[in-house]
C-alpha cells in the first residue's frame, strides 16, 4: 500500500444554513466538519470505515476538546488538516487545525479515538489492523498549540437544568447519540441573550457510555468560575426505572464578546 502524505487537508464552507443569528458557524457543525476530515484521512489511508465496516470494527471517539480564537463566518471557505499524533493498542490520539487557505488560523482541537467491536461493543486492538499501519502514520512534529482534552470533575453544587428524550435526529448509523449531538444538546443550555454578549472559547468532552433512542438524558450544570461551566449527562434508559448512568461530562468556557 502506498504511503500517503502524514498530515490530510479537507476544504469546507460555512454554509448559511450551519450558522448562527451572528453569521457564525455553529460549533456543532465545526464539530462535524471535524469528524469529517478524520474519516477521509483514515479511509483514504487504510484504517478508516470502508476497511474496519466489513470486519465489524469501528471508530469511537472517546474526547475531544476544540479552542478557537473566533468561528469561521458564512460563506467563509476553510480547511481542516489533522493528523494522528500517537497510537496505542486500544486508543489513539488525533489533531486539528482550522484555518483559512492563506493561513490564518481559526483554531485547533486534539481528540482521543477508540476502535470497538460493532457485535460485542469492546474495545479492540487498533495495531491489529493492516499489521499496525496507523503507525506510520504517527506525525509529532506538527504543532497544535492547545491544552489536551482535561479531566472534568464535578463539584457539589450541580444543577438539573434540563431533561430531553433521544429521538430519531439523535440516532446515527451506529444506532447510537451521535457525538455532535450531545455537543448541540448542552449548548442549547444557554439562552440567545447569553450568546449575544459571550463568545465559546473552548469546548471539553469526556464520552463514558453509549444512549439510544428513548432514552431520557438529565443535563446538570455547574458554574466554576466566570464564563465556566461544567456539564454532567446522565441517561435514564425506558427499562431501568429511576436508575441513572453517566453518558458524558465536558467543560465550556466562555469569553466577553
Amino acid at each position: 500500500m502506498e504511503l500517503l502524505d502524514k498530515v490530510g487537508c479537507y476544504e469546507f464552507m460555512a454554509e448559511p444554513f450551519h450558522c448562527d443569528f451572528s453569521h457564525r458557524l455553529f460549533m456543532g457543525h465545526l464539530g462535524n466538519h471535524l469528524l469529517n476530515a478524520a474519516d477521509y484521512h483514515s479511509d483514504a489511508r487504510g484504517y478508516g470505515m470502508t476497511y474496519l465496516n466489513p470486519l465489524h470494527k469501528t471508530w469511537v471517539l472517546s474526547r475531544l476538546a476544540i479552542e478557537m480564537k473566533e468561528m469561521p463566518c458564512m460563506y467563509d471557505k476553510f480547511q481542516v488538516e489533522t493528523w494522528v499524533e500517537s497510537a496505542m493498542r486500544y486508543f489513539t490520539s488525533r489533531n486539528f487545525c482550522v484555518s483559512t487557505r492563506s493561513g490564518r488560523v481559526y483554531g485547533y482541537g486534539k481528540s482521543i479515538w477508540a476502535m470497538i467491536d460493532t457485535d460485542t461493543r469492546q474495545p479492540t486492538d487498533i495495531l491489529g489492523i493492516h499489521e499496525g499501519l496507523i503507525k506510520k502514520y504517527i506525525e509529532v512534529d506538527k504543532a497544535c498549540p492547545i491544552a489536551k482534552p482535561s479531566r472534568v470533575k464535578m463539584g457539589n453544587d450541580v444543577q438539573l437544568v434540563q431533561t430531553l428524550e433521544a429521538r430519531y435526529h439523535d440516532i446515527d448509523v451506529n444506532g447510537h447519540i451521535n457525538s455532535v449531538k450531545y455537543i448541540e444538546h448542552i449548548l442549547n443550555l444557554w439562552g440567545l441573550d447569553f450568546y449575544k454578549t459571550n463568545r465559546l472559547k473552548r469546548f471539553d468532552i469526556a464520552y463514558v457510555a453509549e444512549s439510544h433512542y428513548g432514552d431520557l438524558l438529565h443535563l446538570y450544570v455547574e458554574e466554576v468560575a466566570a464564563g465556566e461551566f461544567c456539564v454532567q449527562v446522565m441517561k435514564q434508559t425506558p427499562d431501568a426505572g429511576e436508575e441513572l448512568k453517566e453518558v458524558c461530562r465536558c467543560k465550556v468556557k466562555f469569553v466577553a464578546k
